[in-house]
């Protein structure tokens, strides 16, 4: 979109520019002239045809200059691209490398891709791989099941008499020196040696399991002693996985009451703050335990919400959004007389993590005002789950209600919309401290299959905003074997450490029965869980014989990636999985929405595409033809795609059969050969197990010597494929130094270095004392300069960073480099590929000073032209430096070369920060075409904390007058006060809003955020021509032309004499965002599937327990504020329990 120019009165200065402008400021060009693309409105800018451009004289008798003329400039153009072409020739070695190539054609084979036989053979080993896990994790299942069907309850059951690892014991010794003390008095702590295991990225355990327990469930109640008491003999059963498996990683047993026992044991990752891990709030288990819901939240926000009970209910109704998965669907209402949506979704949308964000900001407005109407949040709820024009779970259906109480039971709401079929569960909250009448609320739960819960004060909020779960999981436990079906997660981060992993997840059932002849147990015991590493998976995909642009990736029935070179989060969330789009991990078109649907379909397919591609540094958008494979991975909700460019549907495969060859070769990998082969970086690729990596490509260089001198290249331990490709492209890269670069004088042609870099790993830069200045990756499928140049043709110009650039002054005694490659094409037996990229690094200032030279009227080494008394002239690049702008942009926008000193400090940077008003007018007339896009893995500095958005643990201020009101004091408010702070004393970050610190990393500084980026290309403008860019008395002629075989834009312009006409600024540097407007992309929400499977319904269930309240054992500091407040005469409510169901006694 064009940005408007603003027109500025400013008076030109100086006859010696009267003849520059149009003609007297006379008429504009009639309909001769080129007009701009058609559009949105453009600034002033008017294009001139050649004709019109006539050469105008100053006063008689003063030497005068004129715009220079358009054949004039194109044949300047004509000089840069026969100077550069020529360079390239003599010093880049194509043709010679071609030649080198063919004469060693009997050291190498040219291997095909098939994509349809690749992307299958790696789906089957996926699939395999995916497969034994599920074997392990059904053994686990059935293996919880039968112990604890045999279990025998013990209500006498006492911490000494189980034996068990606490993972988190060493975390909460506070004083070290105490150690011992302590330890003692853990009489059921075991005490443990751990091993570092690179596997597991920790120290683990391999002969014993460990156990987590949330830091709000009391370890000594009976319920979780008995949990302990069963789950241990699940010990050897995930040994024996092992034994079976070596390569499981995690295997984990979630428990419904929220204990964690995993093997092998290691030591708790403890956070900073207090620490709120509970499994049932992971995303693995979430899915495992449930089917998918569509859930609407309605929270009263009448008068009688006190202050205090609003805090509770926005924190409550956050908690509850952390309890959704992606398959799940939500909205949220206030009500009081009327309902209305919290925020700007008027329907059930997606509850993934933007949407939530959106949820959990505007629930944070919600006021207290009005009378309690039920009938109004009821009605608006069931005519939110009746929509049936929406995408949503269509599986589950809830409505789950936050109110301080009241007397209405709505029944004819229920009879209307509910009754008798009861599709829609009810789940009512009882929130704060009062005196009402909960009996209505407890009603229209047990009349509507859902469960009564009571939240008086913050400590109660996570338990009972997750125990719904268990009731959802009922028609799953009756359903039996037909509901024991693995489930495979979307990526998440590991809580252990162990990086991006996915998860198999299978329930496990209560199989016991409370007497002979009584009904079916319908409880959920669980979910156990395998993690599988993406790590792991990687490796099954090919590495190195798609080329540098070739890649797999997966996707899941969200559309989220499994698999894609782009998944970098930079930060995550412990408590969020990571959800990066397909058509967010790649620039979207029309084409990839249809590959993406037909994969999330479970179809396969093929299919060339033209599309856009962001460089490596994410600087430039190449347009590329691509060929998209893709089939399912059986047995899984997973698709693989493959993604190859036409140019690497073949490649190299060497044969060094001959050891003698082998070793002549390898010794132009020793250093000692540098100084007259040129230096040699050799890609960090994984060779050999043994062989030791470094981040320092000297050392890794030294580490492969020394292993390369007890193993051949064709031993057991290493790959072959790659150690013998990287011998062959040492060779051959050696001759080309031999054949070529040995015997130029680069300083003849003011060249830094020359350079090759290849697919099978070797970046060979000559002279060896260029290596010291060498700042592209080693490994060239990393270097954005190699992958550019393969998707483009011809010279591929590469300006250094911005940031890597010197000042002028300090360029006297430095050198700056712009690199030039292009890539090598070879046709052998009508087979094209491209296995190499040969380029030269050009001296700035020595090619700047060549530049206004070959940009000027002198001829061959003349000396410049002089404009006498009585002549005209035209300008050019070097005598008019001062009244004449030239300069060279590549497709990205950057500037390149410039004939003004004082730039030559800004080669690399954005060409709008060293010319906004010329860049605008190249941009105007479409010279460069913007896309924009965002970038949903970014890290930025932690926010100052908030209340927004993270589940705020807002706490109730009471007013002076309060304090100074008796009545106050003896007040549920004044009650359920004391209550929240004694509580916050225990766990004070429940007054913080920052779980994802208290939950994460205690070594995270950063936050996941959005930035939006925006790259520049060259548009559909191909021509030469002169345009005006209009503004008034500062107006502007310019000429730009694309320069043949490059990336680049040659761009003659006046200087600008008025600094006032400025038509805005294009931006190109990342900035921070929200992203995409969430209330518009609902409406328009991308293509899912849910899973396959849907358990909301049975017809035996019982739903008599359906809740009735329940007792509160706190812990001892609790025991003693609450017996100091009886002392006072204060009766305290009584407290939900914090552990389990009473239910949970079998």
């Amino acid at each position: 979109m064009a940005v408007p120019a603003r027109t500025c009165g400013a008076s030109r200065p100086g006859p010696a520019r009267t003849a520059l402008p149009w003609p007297g400021r006379g008429p504009r060009p009639g309909p001769g002239a080129r007009r701009p693309p058609s559009g949105p409105p453009r600034p002033l800018l008017l294009l001139l045809p050649p004709l019109l451009l006539l050469p105008l004289f100053a006063a008689p008798g003063a030497s005068a200059y004129s715009f220079p003329q358009q054949h004039t400039m194109q044949h300047w153009a004509r000089r840069l691209e026969q100077e550069i072409d020529g360079v390239m020739r003599i010093f880049g070695g194509v043709q010679q490398l071609r030649e080198i190539y063919k004469d060693n054609r009997n050291l190498f084979e040219v291997q095909e891709n098939e994509p349809q036989k690749l992307v299958e053979k790696v789906a089957g080993d996926i699939e395999s791989l995916l497969d034994r896990k599920v074997q392990a994790l059904k053994r686990l299942a059935d293996a919880a099941e039968n112990f604890q069907k045999a279990h025998r309850w013990q209500d006498n059951i006492k911490e000494e008499d189980i034996l068990y690892y606490d993972a988190k014991a060493d975390a909460e010794l506070d004083d070290p020196e105490s150690e011992d003390v302590e330890r003692g008095s853990k009489a059921s702590t075991l005490r443990l040696d751990f091993v570092e295991d690179s596997n597991f990225k920790n120290k683990v355990n391999y002969s014993y399991t460990a156990v987590q327990i949330p830091t709000d469930i009391y370890k000594g109640s009976t319920v979780i002693l008995n949990e302990l008491n069963w789950t241990e003999a699940l010990e050897n059963v995930f040994i024996e996985n092992r034994r079976q498996d070596p390569t499981l990683l995690w295997q984990v047993f979630g428990s419904a009451t929220g204990v964690t026992r995993y093997y092998p044991a290691t030591p708790w990752r403890a956070p900073k703050k207090i620490d709120l891990y509970d499994v049932r709030r992971r995303p693995w288990y979430i899915q495992g335990a449930s089917s998918p819901k569509d859930m609407v939240i309605i929270v009263d926000v009448s008068g009688s919400v006190s202050g205090l009970t609003l805090k509770l209910m926005k924190t409550s109704v956050c908690e509850m959004l952390d309890t959704l998965s992606d398959d799940d669907y939500v909205n949220v209402a206030s009500f009081n007389e009327k309902a209305q949506p919290v925020s700007c979704f008027t329907h059930l949308v997606q509850a993934n993590v933007r949407n939530k964000k959106v949820f959990k900001e505007a629930v944070q407005g919600m006021v207290a005002k009005g009378t309690t109407g039920y009938k109004a949040g009821f009605e608006y709820a069931f005519d939110q789950l009746q929509n049936s024009n929406i995408t949503r779970a269509n599986c589950n259906k809830m409505i789950m209600m936050f109110t301080d109480g009241g007397e209405d039971r709505v029944q004819d709401v229920f009879e209307k919309y509910n009754w008798p079929n009861r599709t829609v569960r009810v789940f009512t909250f009882s929130v704060g401290q009062h005196n009402y009448d909960v009996t209505p609320l407890q009603w229209m739960a047990c009349a509507n299959k859902g469960y009564y819960f009571e939240i008086p004060s913050i400590g109660a909020i996570r338990i009972n905003t997750q125990e719904y779960l268990d009731v959802l999981g009922r028609p799953m436990v009756l359903a039996g074997k037909e509901a024991k079906q693995v489930q495979w997660t979307n990526v998440y981060e590991d809580a252990l450490g162990l990086g991006l992993v996915v998860t198999g997840t299978l329930p496990v059932f209560n199989l016991t029965q409370d007497g002979p002849g009584e009904k079916k147990n319908q409880l959920i015991l669980g979910v156990m869980g395998i993690d599988v590493a993406l790590n792991d998976i990687k490796r099954l995909t090919p590495n190195y014989t798609l080329g540098a642009n070739g890649y797999v990736f997966a996707i899941d029935l969200n559309g989220y990636v499994l698999l894609h070179p782009n998944l970098k989060p930079q930060t995550t969330n412990f408590r969020e999985p990571v959800t990066l789009d397909f058509l967010d991990a790649e620039l979207e078109d029309e084409n990839k929405e249809e590959i993406r649907r037909s994969m999330i379909d479970g179809n396969k397919g093929h299919k060339q595409i033209r599309t856009l591609v962001k460089s490596l540094d994410e600087r430039y958008v190449d347009e590329v033809m691509r060929n998209y494979t893709w089939v399912p991975i059986r047995s899984t909700n997973y698709s693989l795609g493959l993604v190859l460019p036409p140019y690497s549907t073949f490649y190299l495969q060497a044969n060094l059969s001959d050891q003698i060859l082998q070793v002549k070769y390898f010794e132009f990998l020793l250093p000692s050969s540098f100084e007259s082969e040129g230096h040699v970086f050799i890609a960090p690729r994984e060779y050999c197990k043994d062989l030791n990596a470094s981040d320092n490509n000297t050392e890794f260089l030294k580490n492969f010597i020394e292993l390369m001198e007890k193993v051949t290249p064709d031993s057991k331990q290493c790959n072959n494929f790659l150690l013998h490709n990287l011998i062959l492209d040492t060779g051959i890269t050696q001759q080309l130094v031999e054949r070529v670069w040995r015997d130029q004088d680069l300083n003849t042609y003011s060249l830094l270095a020359v350079f090759a870099a290849t697919d099978g790993g070797i970046t060979r830069i000559f002279p060896n004392k260029a290596a010291d200045d060498w700042m592209e990756n080693p490994e060239p499928f990393n270097a954005s300069f190699y992958r550019r140049s393969l998707d483009n043709h011809g010279y591929v110009f590469k300006p250094p960073h911005q940031d890597a650039l010197l000042r002028p002054l300090e360029l006297e005694n430095d050198t700056v480099g712009i690199l030039v490659s292009t890539a090598v094409e070879l046709s052998l037996g009508g087979r094209t590929l491209r296995p190499a990229v040969v380029g030269v690094k050009l001296d700035l200032e020595a090619w700047a000073e060549k530049f206004k030279v070959l940009a000027s009227n002198r001829t061959h080494q003349d000396q410049p032209q002089k404009c006498g008394p009585s002549s005209h002239c035209e300008m050019d690049c070097e005598v008019n430096n001062e009244d004449l702008l030239c300069v060279l942009i590549d497709d990205g926008g950057f500037l390149v070369l410039s004939n003004q000193n004082h730039q030559w400090d800004q080669v690399g940077r954005f060409f709008s920060e060293v010319d906004a008003n010329l860049m605008l007018a190249l941009y105007n007339n479409s010279f460069y075409t913007r896309k924009e896009s965002y970038d949903y893995q970014a890290a930025c500095a932690p926010q100052p904390p908030g209340n927004l958005g993270a589940a705020p643990r807002g706490v109730f201020v009471p007013t002076i007058a309060d304090f100074l009101n008796l009545a106050w004091w003896t007040s549920a408010a004044a009650w359920s006060l004391f209550q929240q702070l004694l509580y916050g004393l225990i766990y004070h970050s429940w007054f913080q809003a920052d779980p994802a610190e208290a939950e994460g990393n205690p070594e995270a500084r950063e936050s996941s955020c959005v930035m939006k980026q925006t790259q520049y290309y060259f548009g559909s403008v191909n021509a030469s021509y002169n345009a005006i860019i209009d503004c008034g008395n500062c107006s502007r002629l310019f000429h730009a032309q694309r320069l043949t075989n490059t990336n680049l834009l040659f761009v003659v312009a006046e200087k600008p004499l008025c600094s006032q006409c400025e038509g805005g600024r294009l931006l190109q540097k990342e900035t921070h965002s929200d992203g995409p407007e969430q209330c518009e992309l609902v409406q328009r929400p991308r293509y899912r599937r849910g899973p396959h499977i849907c358990f909301d319904y049975n017809a035996t269930e019982d739903t008599s327990d359906c809740g009735r309240g329940a007792s509160f054992p706190p812990s001892l500091g609790v025991l003693v504020s609450l017996q100091l407040l009886l002392l006072l005469g204060l009766p305290p409510r009584p407290q939900p329990q914090v552990h389990a169901h009473a239910s949970r006694r079998v």
